[in-house]
């Protein structure tokens, strides 16, 4: 798992470089989603300029702009390296940290501000975390920072004009202002990003769209840390450095649960997912396919390297190993960032292409052989083994069958129909 995490972060995508023209947004995101996120961007921009200008919520507290900013620097710094994991490991949803400073600033500044500080905090985060993170490109960075900024924003002005925000923080009043800013900020901020995930994605999973119940329970318990940082400040601001142990705390916890979660679905050798992982985001397709209905479907890649049991016998199982490697990279590299590449154990892969059939699956298939084809793997500076190939067996649902099951068999027995062929081949 360590090896497949220090793979990712060496084979970023760094599509942060240069100007916006040059993002990989342009190529890889949908029309709807670019609208979306540029719409979000110039709200939240525009909402806090024009709150800047306008003295919307009152004068500033620069002491408290000043206290938020430096907590939140720090924290960010302490928890570097477990952050940069945590980003790389997640899934369309992620949960940071930083909501603990965001909703103390709702309650400590005016509504411009608190974007502000959520603008300061997102950018230390790319800088310092981000950037060389494949998961996290420029464009789904600037799409958060607006979609927090607008959350923060919201909860801020909605204690303002309800004439919360001078309310005394050691009264009920101030607690129930606490809850209220914390419910606005949870409910916007969740609606910001389940519209963007879905624009982005397509998907309709709730585990996707708002996250697990274990990241909104993460969530809720950064939100009671806000609370409590808030009236640190308030009462005694030394304090507030009593909130940083129990938050790294958590941090932590969060990214072992994630280690775990990850180990217990990827091929160790390969980095792939596992039978298991793959199984399981296979029938979540078939189940989003059978939803939809007719005309939707997918298709499946059996995949076997040929002759493997030779270099196995040759170079010995280390060599094979990394051999298994290279091919593994070759196939992920010749399919799209949302199809599923996974190793069903010894030299047999599966790939799962969602909304994929007909004469364009057996391009995909044709590809991953052709990409084979042409690799060379050295081994050790002096060994360079060349000449691997393999052979394909294609199924698609639902024309193969009723079941997942069915259409792996299928693809199953078509693959070893182009073993019976003579290797090297692709059979449907």
């Amino acid at each position: 798992m360590q090896a497949a995490v220090a793979r990712g972060v060496r084979g970023s995508v760094m599509s942060w470089r240069g100007w916006p023209a040059r993002w990989a947004m342009w190529v890889v995101a949908r029309r709807r989603w670019i609208g979306y996120a540029v719409a979000c961007e110039v709200v939240a921009v525009a909402v806090t300029v024009t709150g800047l200008v306008t003295g919307f919520g009152g004068p500033v507290r620069p002491v408290w702009f000043g206290a938020l900013v430096a907590v939140g620097v720090a924290q960010a710094e302490m928890s570097r390296r477990i952050e940069r994991l945590r980003r790389w490991m997640s899934g369309q949803t992620h949960i940071n940290v930083t909501s603990v400073w965001y909703l103390s600033g709702a309650f400590l500044l005016p509504p411009a501000w608190v974007a502000l500080l959520a603008l300061v905090l997102y950018l230390h985060l790319w800088l310092r975390v981000w950037r060389n993170v494949r998961t996290r490109p420029a464009h789904r960075f600037a799409a958060s920072t607006a979609w927090a900024m607008l959350s923060c924003f919201a909860a801020s002005a909605v204690l303002t004009v309800g004439g919360l925000d001078n309310v005394g923080i050691d009264s009920w009043y101030g607690l129930g202002a606490l809850v209220l800013a914390a419910a606005v900020f949870e409910v916007v901020n969740a609606g910001l990003v389940a519209a963007g995930i879905f624009l982005y994605t397509n998907s309709r999973s709730p585990a996707d769209l708002i996250g697990t119940w274990e990241d909104n329970a993460f969530e809720l318990a950064t939100l009671c840390l806000g609370g409590l940082a808030a009236l640190t400040l308030v009462w005694q601001p030394v304090l507030v450095v009593f909130v940083l142990p129990p938050l790294l705390l958590l941090h932590r916890y969060l990214l072992l649960k994630q280690q775990l979660q990850v180990a217990a679905v990827t091929d160790e050798k390969t980095g792939l997912l596992n039978t298991a992982g793959w199984h399981d985001l296979a029938t979540r397709e078939f189940t989003r396919a059978r939803r939809r209905g007719q005309g939707s479907g997918f298709a499946v890649l059996m995949i076997d390297l040929d002759y493997f049991k030779r270099i196995n016998d040759t170079y010995g199982h280390l060599t094979g190993d990394e051999v298994l490697a290279a091919v593994a990279l070759a196939i992920e590299r010749s399919v799209r960032q949302t199809d599923t590449v996974g190793r069903f154990g010894g030299e047999e892969f599966v790939v799962l292409l969602p909304a994929t059939g007909g004469t364009h699956v057996l391009g995909v298939a044709e590809r991953v052989r052709n990409t084979v084809g042409q690799l060379t793997v050295a081994v050790g500076g002096a060994v360079r083994i060349s000449g691997l190939s393999v052979s394909v067996g294609v199924a698609c649902y639902p024309d193969a069958g009723d079941t997942l099951d069915e259409v792996l068999r299928t693809a199953d027995a078509a693959l070893y129909r182009a073993k019976d062929a003579g290797r090297n081949r692709v059979s449907v």
